[in-house]
């Protein structure tokens, strides 16, 4: 069984490594493409996770850090 570890633990060797990457990635991107290779990213690295409970976990530690962040197209009052 794997170890479970929190949202604040880390388990990355080499995340500064990872961003570099993603964010070359994105390099020259328009903003549709750049939404579509995240979300074909998010599918791939779910694949790759594959246990419901951790993806479950993930979800809700991403939900959780947008509340009080204005929704994509509307105004914020």
């Amino acid at each position: 069984m794997k170890e479970q570890a929190s949202h604040n633990a880390t388990r990355w060797t080499d995340a500064d490594g990872f961003f570099e990457q993603l964010l070359d990635a994105h390099q020259g991107l328009s903003p549709e493409e750049s939404a579509n290779l995240n979300a074909r990213l998010v599918l791939v690295l779910a694949h790759e996770v594959g246990e419901a409970q951790a993806l479950a976990r993930c979800l809700a530690i991403a939900q959780e850090a947008m509340q009080g962040r204005p929704r994509h197209g509307t105004a914020e009052t």
